[in-house]
């Protein structure tokens, strides 16, 4: 397995990930996709299996906000880069994969992207049933995010990477 940046050929590949993570209203369009490819290809990690096939992906927007926010669901948010945050706005694995530390392995490749970058934190929201999951990564839960994506109820999800920035 190798995590490598995303590329513009990982496109459907990685749609059809996210449309088997997520719900219809919670996934992302693949025209979204397209455009976090080109806004955000360097917060956006692929694992790619030993055969060449994309299994899992972690993207990521860099802000100069502490939590996402829904705004950055958008297909025109684009990083901004002197921002000190790193927004991870989907992360998900192909079912096949799960239960195999790919998603851990995506999160620990983005942290060190953010280093390298100088980030602050990274954060995101999700479900209830998936903290402790973010929590075995390292992540704190900061309580019920604002965020009404999908109409679900999120909490926000925070690591701190560093305090001198």
């Amino acid at each position: 397995m190798k995590v490598r940046q995303v590329q513009k050929s990982d496109l459907e590949a990685v749609v059809a990930i996210e449309q088997a993570g997520f719900s219809p209203a919670e996934a992302a369009s693949a025209s979204t996709f397209a455009a976090r490819i080109e806004n955000m290809a360097e917060t956006f990690l692929v694992a790619v299996a030993d055969q060449g096939q994309v299994c899992g992906f972690v993207c990521g927007l860099v802000t100069t906000t502490r939590y996402v926010e829904d705004w950055m669901y958008e297909a025109q948010a684009k990083s901004i880069s002197d921002g000190k945050y790193l927004n991870i706005l989907s992360i998900a694995v192909t079912p096949k994969k799960r239960g195999q530390k790919l998603g851990s392995a995506l999160l620990t490749a983005l942290e060190e992207v953010a280093k390298a970058k100088e980030i602050s934190s990274l954060s995101l929201t999700c479900l209830a049933d998936r903290i402790g999951f973010y929590e075995r990564n390292g992540y704190h839960n900061q309580g019920q995010s604002a965020s009404t994506h999908a109409n679900e109820v999120w909490y926000d999800m925070e690591k701190i990477i560093s305090k001198k920035f």
